[in-house]
């Protein structure tokens, strides 16, 4: 009989020893083993794993990530017990990403002024609102002060995906803002102030929180109306600085095939085809293609 509960262990240190952090599959693969032994099964079954994934039943979008997890765990466990079966692919629905969206130059200054118009008029609130949306548009997000270095432009991500870390270099005029940022959060907190580069009002940890503030901003400016429950992320700022970067490269005749792999480094990305979806449904950039190809036709002999 195989002790699922003592394979999932196994399982899990083997995923983590490999670089991923695996903290929702982890919680979702306890609950499955837990189903398991609410019904005194010992033996993964295709019928077990549907029953489990589709729990909730109006959960439909998760249903096919939950799936997954069990399909995971099942070809592991398979590999000491020939008796598991292993759910194959295309049971249920596959998960689809959210549709990116692009912000424009108008849409991003609206949120900033918006987010300078948060009370109170004397607070810091509306100072780290309006530089962390500020810098994730333009880069990405730090949480330790040094993690941002301002004299030498490089802010450190640390820990993201696979727990990599990674370098950025800092524009200048990002560099002012963060600086008049840093000064201002000095000014009005003095020595509250922790070891966070961003701070709450009073001084604490800037939780991960924090950032919803964005939909109450972009509701206030017309990009979300009352009671949506999808519309432009915070995370649409990425898709908006890789096009961007990306059709620079072109108006500027460089060589992108060949800057690719730079821009995906930026971006924190292990290959090229993850900062491919970035670059999808862009109307601009495929008419910049267009045009290069066509000047590439008008030169071949």
């Amino acid at each position: 009989m195989t002790d699922q509960r003592s394979e999932l262990y196994k399982y899990l240190s083997i995923r983590k020893g490999l670089g991923y952090k695996y903290e929702h599959q982890t919680r979702r693969l306890a609950d499955f083993v837990a189903f398991m032994e609410k019904r005194k099964a010992s033996i993964i079954t295709m019928k077990l794993a549907m029953e489990w994934a589709t729990l909730p039943p109006d959960r439909h979008a998760s249903w096919a990530l939950r799936l997954s997890d069990v399909r995971g765990f099942a070809r592991h466990v398979a590999n000491f017990d020939p008796r598991t079966e292993v759910p194959p692919v295309g049971m249920l629905p596959g998960w689809k990403r959210a549709k990116p969206y692009v912000y424009s130059d108008a849409e991003i200054d609206a949120l900033l002024m918006a987010a300078l118009a948060l009370p109170p008029a004397d607070g810091l609130r509306r100072w780290t609102c309006h530089t962390l949306f500020g810098l994730i548009t333009v880069t990405a997000c730090a949480y330790e002060r040094d993690d941002v270095d301002l004299d030498a432009g490089v802010l450190t991500v640390r820990l993201t995906k696979f727990g990599k870390s990674r370098l950025v270099p800092l524009h200048p005029t990002t560099r002012t803002a963060l600086r008049d940022y840093a000064d201002r959060r000095d000014a009005l907190l003095g020595s509250r102030c922790g070891s966070t580069f961003f701070v709450a009002e009073q001084g604490g940890r800037l939780l991960h929180q924090y950032v919803h503030r964005f939909l109450r901003l972009s509701r206030e400016i017309g990009l979300r109306r009352p009671g949506d429950r999808t519309g432009p992320r915070v995370h649409d700022f990425r898709h908006r600085f890789a096009i961007r970067t990306l059709l620079d490269w072109y108006r500027e005749g460089k060589d992108v095939e060949q800057q690719l792999p730079a821009l995906s480094t930026y971006l924190g990305h292990v290959c090229a085809r993850d900062t491919c979806w970035y670059l999808s449904a862009c109307p601009e950039l495929m008419e910049e293609a267009a045009r290069r190809l066509d000047r590439r036709w008008e030169v071949t002999p």
